[in-house]
């Protein structure tokens, strides 16, 4: 309760909060560099972006939050916006500490982390390493990084649409095809995002993955969990929607959003805020 103590704002002042747009600054960790977009005051949340996508994905997500009493930081990840800081050679744990080194700038400890489709890996490794910072871990149309019996849990057809969505030297009409069928649900208008994309970002991300077994990261350290599926994500698929709760138990709770694919933030923003703040308020 002492956590959420400054969360409770008058409703004019909120207004203010969610009217202002994000102040942006530099959080420097040796050769790397880390634009971070902040926005409110009070207990900290911080949102981490999908994969070869930037901290403008969640530009709407961001002032509901903080208009509630919540201060959100939107780091930029490396190679994207001004961040900036080696590609080449890196794992989830060099992610995890660019993030750790945010928080650390931010002296406001500790936060809960919203880790959206790639950012659910950074987010569960940073709570792995450094469990101190991390309050809470929300997944959000998380892909839960293993299968049964070590399948792959993203379909090959559903990983090459993701991978030739930031393709940019394909045809627009053709890449829309691949955002329409690995990011939106039905009837969405996946236009939103043919733009957005950082290719040497996202093949950094990818090869980091990689890079980083699983097992050591799969439990998101002891910190308590919101798996915050999307109804019709394909890269998270319901047929794997309860690897999570079945293999860590209590700690995790479930909370489906309707008529969202793998984007989520530009399909159902007030959805989205709304579930994380319930779940705040819950802490």
């Amino acid at each position: 309760m002492r956590w959420l103590a400054g969360a409770i704002f008058l409703i004019t002042s909120s207004a203010i909060y969610a009217a202002e747009p994000p102040q942006r600054f530099i959080v420097d960790r040796g050769s790397v560099h880390i634009e971070v977009l902040a926005q409110g005051k009070g207990p900290v949340v911080l949102i981490l972006p999908s994969r070869g996508r930037g901290a403008e994905d969640y530009d709407q997500v961001a002032p509901l939050i903080a208009a509630r009493g919540f201060r959100v930081l939107r780091p930029q990840p490396r190679g994207i916006g001004k961040s900036t800081g080696p590609l080449a050679n890196l794992t989830l744990h060099d992610y995890a500490g660019d993030v750790a080194a945010v928080i650390e700038h931010e002296s406001k400890v500790p936060v809960v982390v919203v880790g959206h489709a790639f950012g659910n890996y950074v987010a569960r490794v940073l709570a792995t390493d450094r469990p101190e910072l991390v309050k809470a871990v929300v997944l959000a149309a998380a892909s839960p990084g293993k299968a049964p019996n070590g399948a792959d849990p993203i379909a090959p057809e559903i990983r090459e649409a993701i991978d030739k969505s930031g393709e940019l030297g394909l045809p627009e009409a053709e890449r829309l095809k691949y955002i329409q069928l690995a990011f939106f649900a039905p009837g969405h208008d996946a236009r939103v995002w043919l733009n957005g994309w950082y290719p040497d970002a996202m093949k950094s991300q990818a090869a980091a993955t990689t890079a980083t077994p699983v097992q050591g990261w799969f439990a998101c350290g002891k910190a308590p969990i919101l798996d915050l599926q999307a109804e019709n994500d394909t890269v998270a698929p319901r047929q794997l929607a309860g690897i999570l709760k079945a293999e860590l138990g209590n700690r995790v709770t479930v909370k489906v959003i309707a008529h969202a694919g793998h984007a989520l933030a530009p399909e159902q923003p007030k959805a989205m805020a709304d579930a994380i703040i319930q779940y705040l308020t819950s802490l």
